[in-house]
């Protein structure tokens, strides 16, 4: 299902890709000319994702993560440029095993990046599974995140210096917790309306502390809206609080006055957002 993608440039251009099964584009693109108007590629997206596939071995170590996942390639990408990563992570209604039920979130974020002038860009969209394991619900967990990014750091042309996170509501607890673990993955990451407790929006998180030295080594935004009933606007909050007490120097927090937990939707319609995210690149240590 995931082996092969074709998405539309302009009118009048074809632009397809044909991948390997590890997802791989294998050979360039061909252009299907208009018959009355001569077009050439503009380095705009595409607007249909492929899905991709885990392989066997990931999967396997994986706890509440869909093996597939969705990715939106600019139509420039080739095998031999490398280029920025953008993963976005869905909220709790986007849990399951229907890959295509977090499309419409991350289209949001794909447009975006169009709209505003920073393609191209790969976006990946990974898929919460909705099972229990014991008395644990699923939600997302660093070490599957780890799996994914291996994945697509194996089998797309990914620039290791600018690989980007953001998510909202449940996504945004995803973007703390695994940045918060793993700050060497991320040149900066953006939680919208996240929480900061495994357990869901009343939780906290007892390693605060932790979270807070580890994120202090990885540019941080976050956004959030002061009206939110479902996360409050404190988690956030006092997480900033707690990077910058921790050293960091590079987190910051946009609370939105009239905005409740939809403030992803303004986030993501304005430049702001991307210009941040995009202005910032991994140094090589």
């Amino acid at each position: 299902m995931g082996d092969n993608g074709a998405g539309r440039a302009a009118a009048g251009v074809m632009k397809v890709f044909i991948f390997s099964s590890e997802g791989i584009p294998m050979v360039s693109s061909f252009l299907l000319l208009g018959a009355l108007v001569g077009m050439v590629p503009d380095g705009s997206m595409n607007e249909v994702p492929v899905v991709h596939k885990m392989d066997q071995l990931r999967q396997k170590e994986t706890k509440f993560l869909n093996p597939e996942y969705l990715v939106f390639l600019p139509d420039a990408a080739t095998s031999d440029k490398k280029l920025p990563l953008l993963i976005y992570l869905h909220g709790s209604g986007g849990r399951g095993d229907d890959i295509k039920k977090v499309k419409g979130q991350a289209m949001g974020v794909w447009r975006g990046l169009n709209k505003f002038g920073k393609a191209p860009c790969i976006v990946v969209a990974p898929q919460c599974a909705a099972k229990t394991e014991g008395s644990e619900k699923s939600t997302w967990i660093p070490a599957d995140l780890n799996q994914l990014l291996e994945q697509v750091q194996a089998t797309l042309p990914v620039d290791p210096a600018r690989i980007y996170l953001t998510g909202n509501s449940m996504g945004g607890y995803g973007t703390w917790v695994w940045g918060a673990h793993n700050p060497e993955h991320f040149a900066a990451i953006a939680p919208i309306s996240g929480g900061t407790g495994r357990g869901g929006p009343k939780d906290v998180t007892k390693e605060i502390d932790r979270w807070a030295k580890n994120l202090a080594r990885v540019p941080v935004y976050a956004f959030v809206g002061s009206r939110d009933k479902v996360v409050p606007a404190e988690r956030s909050e006092s997480l900033v609080a707690a990077i910058v007490k921790a050293g960091g120097k590079q987190a910051k927090l946009k609370v939105y006055p009239d905005q409740g937990h939809n403030a992803r939707q303004v986030v993501l319609s304005t430049p702001e957002f991307y210009d941040w995210l995009f202005s910032k690149t991994k140094t090589p240590k």
